[in-house]
């Protein structure tokens, strides 16, 4: 090859590198673009954001549809917000709706909603758009002590002035369901409850369970209730049989104090017994001593000694023959 063909070739791509470093840092099709479509934006300004590492695209396509869509919006601003992480395309969709839902909506609001890890864009749909929340069934017992288990859809929309600090779709559904179980509560008989559902909606939405979270609560509906236990019976059949396990407890104590009564008693009837036994093996003792002493006469002895014989002939006569035999008996046992 020839050195001027050489030196020709290398001088072209050189040319071709120098203008693809050009129209990289200076975007003329960019810049025309936003020219045509009445953004004012220079050269310098669009090859200071690459210098600043903001795709210059972003900011003019922005604008570009911003100005379209009739809205004035400031460079800088839009800079800004991307530099803090913002989603711009999403904040510049969501002005465009707003603005053509008549919502008031401005830029600032925007971008603050959208740091705030929210989607704006999402947001003023919601607003146009009302969202149905399903409530889980609710299960809650009237004062007849009947349970009842109700199913709810809440229709809110968002709450563009609460999105930023507001609470979430969470909240909603445990306040409605608190309000459910409430209504549910307050009533006198389950049966009300059944012939008039919409008591139950007129009474949460009275409570105003929307304050302070990112919607706003349009109705309550009550798309089923469907009867549960009678949780009252259960509670008194579980009182009656702690009351009768109570009381079988406290008879069994009396039973067992009784016994140990009745068990006392039989031990101080045998000493007493024992005590009398003694002391009739001390009377022969007694009266020996008090024949030897002459405190006792011969002929006293006798008249004793009669006095008894008559006494236990007296008895077993007017005592039947078998507890006669019993007595017998008895002795018997005690002599041995």
């Amino acid at each position: 090859m020839e050195p001027n063909v050489l030196i020709i070739l290398v001088i072209g791509v050189a040319s071709l590198f120098g203008l693809w470093i050009i129209f990289y840092f200076i975007p003329v099709g960019l810049w025309f673009s936003a020219l045509v479509s009445g953004v004012r934006i220079s050269l310098l300004q669009l090859v200071l954001m690459r210098w600043r590492k903001i795709p210059p695209s972003i900011i003019v396509n922005s604008l570009i549809a911003a100005t379209k869509a009739g809205l004035k919006l400031n460079r800088n601003e839009l800079e800004a917000h991307f530099l803090a992480g913002g989603r711009l395309k999403s904040v510049i969709s969501a002005l465009i709706s707003a603005d053509k839902a008549n919502m008031d909506l401005d830029f600032r609001l925007a971008t603050a909603i959208d740091l705030a890890g929210r989607d704006v864009f999402e947001a003023v749909q919601m607003s146009v758009n009302p969202k149905v929340i399903n409530i889980p069934p609710v299960a809650a017992v009237a004062k007849d002590g009947i349970q009842l288990i109700a199913k709810a859809r809440v229709t809110v929309r968002a709450n563009i002035r609460q999105l930023v600090g507001g609470a979430g779709e969470d909240t909603v559904i445990a306040r409605v369901g608190e309000g459910v179980v409430s209504a549910i509560g307050s009533a006198a008989s389950h049966k009300s409850v059944l012939e008039n559902p919409d008591s139950i909606s007129k009474l949460v939405l009275s409570k105003g369970l929307d304050s302070g979270t990112a919607f706003e609560i349009l109705s309550i509906d009550i798309a089923d209730v469907d009867v549960g236990k009678n949780i009252g019976a259960v509670l008194q059949m579980d009182q009656a049989n702690a009351d009768k396990n109570i009381a079988q407890a406290k008879a069994e104590e009396r039973r067992a104090m009784a016994v140990a009564l009745e068990q006392e008693m039989k031990a101080k009837a045998q000493e007493a017994r024992a005590n009398v036994i003694q002391a009739e093996s001390e009377i022969p003792k007694a009266i020996a001593e008090a024949l030897r002493s002459g405190n006792l006469g011969v002929m006293d002895y006798y008249k004793f000694e009669n006095i008894k014989a008559d006494t236990k002939m007296r008895d077993s006569i007017s005592m039947p023959h078998d507890q006669q035999g019993r007595k017998e008996s008895g002795k018997d046992d005690q002599k041995k």
